[in-house]
């Protein structure tokens, strides 16, 4: 079984948080995401890596006065990546275009949650 002290040098700890949006004009950065995936040099998602490591790639989506959502990082076939916290997909939070976003602090990527698209800014990535 593979464990955190197994992980590749590429893992990396990145935290999404609320970007500014209707509802939340200075953004919100007591919500948003924290998920453990590895990434490429140039901070992409490493397909491969996650791949030979999916067990460990989690995620965890955080909101004040909520509990916690606990998931995990995966793919679809076509290569859609997506947040998974239970059986079946009716609770799935897909990326837009995660394949081709750079997880490098400053940067945005966009998560459909509950039916609608929010955009989430890197605040950070750290290693593990």
């Amino acid at each position: 079984m593979t464990t955190l002290h197994d992980l590749t040098p590429k893992f990396r700890n990145i935290r999404l948080l609320l970007a500014r949006e209707k509802g939340h004009p200075e953004g919100d950065r007591e919500e948003g995401y924290d998920v453990l995936a590895p990434l490429t040099d140039e901070g992409r998602l490493d397909a491969k890596e996650w791949k030979s490591h999916q067990a460990l790639c989690r995620v965890r989506h955080f909101r004040v006065g909520e509990d916690d959502l606990i998931g995990r990082l995966r793919r679809k076939p076509g290569g859609q990546w997506f947040f998974d916290y239970a059986e079946g997909d009716r609770d799935d939070e897909a990326g837009f275009h995660l394949d081709d976003e750079r997880f490098v602090t400053g940067e945005y990527v966009s998560i459909r949650r509950n039916g609608a698209m929010h955009t989430y800014q890197v605040a950070r990535v750290e290693q593990p």
